[in-house]
């Protein structure tokens, strides 16, 4: 999904602008995090106008989004483990799945800028939050079926939120010391039944 704004009339600047100006803002995000970050300090740190940057990209939102093009997605790995063939540890293969992309350097630094981003704005976390929604509540809800299926993929989703932001933003214990065998341990059994249909539920 693009979130980038919608580009309009005649190109602006030379054909490697735009990739320098992402590469700057990426390098910055990474290193100051989402608030401290302004586009008159990336149009200064890559050499061009302000104003090129709002073509390109719109506002910071729509440039993050693109600067913080991610290595992996969470959403891929849920629909990975999902496609597996046995139901039963299926949260066994997500958390092995997302606690490997988050602590991958590669993939882990851009989920943790833009989830800090998020909460000091109102609409990047709307984003991201239409993001989780569509991509990924939506999807596990039609692959579960049955009673209260999108209530029940978001109740498993919460508890995964929960996990990540715990161990990786607030750094709270236990869980931000915990192996990855203890958290599998310990977090599969309540996402396994967050996923079981409610009885009476429609």
């Amino acid at each position: 999904m693009n979130y980038s704004a919608r580009r309009r009339g005649r190109r602006v600047g030379k054909p490697d602008t735009r990739t320098k100006i992402l590469d700057v803002a990426r390098r910055r995000f990474l290193d100051g995090g989402y608030q401290a970050v302004t586009l008159r300090s990336v149009a200064a740190d890559a050499g061009v106008d302000i104003a090129l940057i709002s073509y390109y990209f719109g506002a910071k939102r729509g440039l993050i989004s693109e600067a913080l093009a991610l290595a992996a997605n969470p959403a891929d790995v849920i629909e990975g483990a999902a496609a597996e063939a046995d139901p039963a540890t299926f949260p066994q293969r997500v958390l092995s799945g997302l606690l490997a992309l988050w602590e991958e350097p590669e993939s882990g630094a851009p989920l943790r800028a833009l989830i800090s981003g998020a909460a000091h704005d109102e609409a990047l976390a709307s984003l991201v939050k239409e993001m989780v929604d569509r991509e990924i509540v939506d999807k596990l809800a039609t692959r579960i079926g049955g009673a209260d299926a999108r209530k029940r993929a978001g109740m498993f989703c919460a508890q995964i939120v929960g996990l990540i932001v715990s161990r990786y933003i607030l750094k709270l214990e236990p869980a931000c010391s915990m192996t990855h065998d203890e958290i599998v341990r310990q977090y599969a059994p309540p996402l396994h039944l967050s996923l079981r249909p409610r009885a009476g539920a429609r």
